[in-house]
């Protein structure tokens, strides 16, 4: 594989085992010395330790991306045992499924303080380091379920906030030397076992190891002039996702009432309403005219 990452020092929340740790163990194996970070402490040394005894470099990190202090610290740690940082994975992350009636408002703002603000956080503090280092990539981990999966809805909020984040973020720090993509990865791991559809969707041969290439891919050179991205790989497949847009026609007069509105969702809109969802769920509206089991 060469040593596409030499001389890097990257930081890896969530490194502690699944994917988190896949990408830190294919950055040391790249060259890259790793800060494993996993709020869990004993898997953050463990994968730490797993990574050294294979002949890479690595420290461990318990720290808890949810509280600001704390992700500063994380950053500084790799900043003290490596000289800089030059690259961040934001893999920590919480997921559940819960239907929204269903859903527990203490479980929803855990998941929205590690999945958004720790992404935050930690890319804050990054930044800034990276800044003063000369430049950097920072590798957010985002997931397809941003475009809306059923019983997923907090998940796909917060990784849909991730997607707008990594948009941002790439226009403020092209000009600085910094690169910011996502990555939406779908392998067999924890959160899969926990939803019969990702079980169907993703058999056991789909390991976090097939993902890790791509980020590793990202904080190297090689993708030098590559930021603003969504990236999506689920094992064998590899592709771009699309991006919002503003989609045509677009109406234009004086001002709008309720009237005129229902006027051009009725003569306009109605004929280019978007399917939505991961599984392109047709409207209402418009599913009486593709629906083949009802009668001509």
């Amino acid at each position: 594989m060469g040593k596409l990452l030499d001389g890097k020092a990257v930081v890896v929340t969530g490194g502690g085992r699944g994917l988190g740790e896949a990408f830190a163990t294919h950055i040391a194996r790249a060259g890259g010395s790793v800060l494993v970070n996993d709020i869990d402490g004993e898997l953050a040394d463990a994968a730490a330790a797993t990574i050294r005894e294979a002949g890479g470099v690595a420290v461990a990190s318990g720290h808890s991306v949810a509280d600001p202090a704390q992700a500063q610290e994380i950053v500084e740690l790799c900043v003290k045992e490596f000289g800089a940082i030059d690259g961040l994975v934001n893999n920590a992350g919480l997921n559940y499924e819960a239907l929204p009636w269903e859903d527990d408002a203490a479980q929803a703002r855990e998941l929205i303080e590690v999945n958004v603000l720790g992404v935050m956080y930690t890319g804050m503090a990054a930044v800034k380091a990276m800044m003063a280092g000369g430049g950097g990539s920072i590798v957010n981990i985002s997931s397809g379920a941003s475009l809306g999966q059923r019983k997923l809805g907090v998940y796909a909020a917060s990784k849909g906030a991730v997607a707008s984040l990594t948009y941002s973020w790439a226009l403020d720090l092209e000009d600085a030397g910094i690169r910011v993509n996502a990555v939406c990865p779908l392998a067999h791991t924890r959160m899969v076992w926990k939803s019969e559809r990702s079980l169907r969707a993703c058999p056991p041969d789909r390991t976090p190891a097939r993902i890790a290439p791509l980020v590793s891919f990202l904080l190297g050179p090689g993708s030098e002039g590559i930021t603003g991205q969504m990236i999506r790989c689920n094992g064998p497949q590899l592709h771009v996702m699309g991006q919002p847009f503003l989609k045509a026609p677009i109406l234009e007069r004086e001002s709008w009432d309720t009237e005129t509105v229902q006027r051009a969702f009725d003569e306009v809109f109605n004929a280019h309403l978007e399917n939505y969802g991961l599984e392109k769920r047709v409207p209402p509206l418009l599913r009486k005219w593709t629906d083949t089991t009802r009668s001509a």
